[in-house]
C-alpha cells in the first residue's frame, strides 16, 4: 500500500475520531454543559501538545503575546460556540453551518467568478436549514443552535487567517502556545458554568478521553496526511466531515435527520469540495 492510501486513510480515520469524540462529548452536556466539556477538551489537548512539542525549549518574548493569543482566544471561542451549538441542533447540521466559515474566506481570497457557482450552492443548503415559515423539516432547528453554529463558522474562518500567520512565524510550536491561550481563556468560563463537577475522577477521565478522540488523534493523524497529500486532495476530502459528523450523531447519539436537512448538508460538502477543487485548478 502506497504513502498516498495511507495518507487519505489518515484523514479519514481522523474524521471518524474527530466525530466519535465529539459525539461522546456531547453525552457529558447533562453533567458538565458545553463550557465544562469545552474546557475539558481544550486544557488535556494543550497538555498532551506541550509534553510533545515542549515550546519551553523556545525563547519567548512578550511581543508574542498578540499573535498567538489571537490565535488561542479565537480557538477556544470556536470550540465553545461549536459545542453549544450541538447541545441543540444535530452534529452534522451544525458542522455543514460551521463549514461555510472557511468556505466563505476561501471564495473571497480567490474571486474567480466560476466561485459563485460554490457560493450558491452553499446558500442554497442554508436556505433548506433556515427556520423559513412553513419549512416543516426546519422547526426542529434550535435558531440558538443554528446562531451559535453560524459564529463558530467566523471564528474557523478567522482561525485559519490567524493560524497562517503564527504558522509561518512559529513553526510547530503555534498550535501549543495558541493552546494555552486557548486554556486560560476557557479553563474560567468551564469551572463557573460546570462548578466542582470539572474536579470529578470520572467527569476527568470522560474529558481525557474527549481530548484524545478530538484533538489529539485527529491532530497526529491530519499531520501525517498533510505530509503525504496535497492541500487540494486533503481539502476535498476533510469536507467530508459534515457527513462523517451526520453518521456519527446517528450512530452515537441516535440523531435523526430529515430529508431536506440530509440534502442541505450534501449541497454544503459540495459547495466545499467544489471550492477546493477550484482552489487547486488556479495554482496548477
Amino acid at each position: 500500500m502506497n504513502l498516498r492510501l495511507w495518507a487519505i486513510l489518515a484523514l479519514l480515520g481522523s474524521l471518524i475520531s474527530l466525530a466519535v469524540g465529539t459525539s461522546f462529548a456531547k453525552s457529558l452536556f447533562p453533567a458538565l454543559g458545553a463550557e465544562g466539556t469545552t474546557a475539558y477538551r481544550i486544557v488535556f489537548a494543550m497538555l498532551m501538545l506541550m509534553t510533545v512539542f515542549r515550546p519551553w525549549r523556545r525563547k519567548w518574548v512578550w511581543a508574542d503575546a498578540l499573535p498567538l493569543g489571537l490565535y488561542g482566544v479565537t480557538l477556544g471561542v470556536m470550540n465553545l460556540l461549536f459545542y453549544s451549538a450541538i447541545k441543540t441542533i444535530p452534529f452534522g447540521v451544525a458542522i455543514a453551518i460551521e463549514f461555510t466559515g472557511p468556505l466563505a474566506l476561501a471564495v473571497w481570497t480567490s474571486k474567480k467568478t466560476s466561485d459563485w457557482l460554490w457560493v450558491s450552492l452553499a446558500i442554497a443548503g442554508l436556505a433548506l436549514l433556515l427556520p423559513l415559515p412553513g419549512g416543516e423539516a426546519n422547526s426542529a432547528l434550535d435558531p440558538m443552535g443554528m446562531f451559535f453554529a453560524f459564529t463558530a463558522g467566523i471564528c474557523w474562518a478567522l482561525y485559519i487567517v490567524f493560524g497562517q500567520r503564527v504558522a509561518l512565524r512559529y513553526g510547530s510550536m503555534a498550535t501549543p502556545m495558541g493552546m494555552l491561550a486557548a486554556a486560560i481563556m476557557v479553563t474560567p468560563i468551564g469551572f463557573y458554568h460546570a462548578g466542582t463537577a470539572m474536579l470529578d475522577p470520572q467527569w476527568l477521565v470522560a474529558g481525557l478521553a474527549v481530548a484524545l478522540l478530538s484533538s489529539a488523534i485527529p491532530y497526529a493523524l491530519e499531520m501525517f496526511s498533510l505530509h503525504h497529500l496535497s492541500k487540494n486532495t486533503f481539502s476535498i476530502l476533510l469536507s467530508l466531515e459534515p457527513a462523517v459528523g451526520a453518521l456519527a450523531g446517528w450512530l452515537v447519539l441516535a440523531e435523526h435527520l430529515s430529508l431536506t436537512q440530509g440534502l442541505a448538508i450534501v449541497l454544503v460538502m459540495v459547495a466545499s469540495m467544489g471550492t477546493a477543487w477550484s482552489a487547486g485548478q488556479a495554482k496548477s
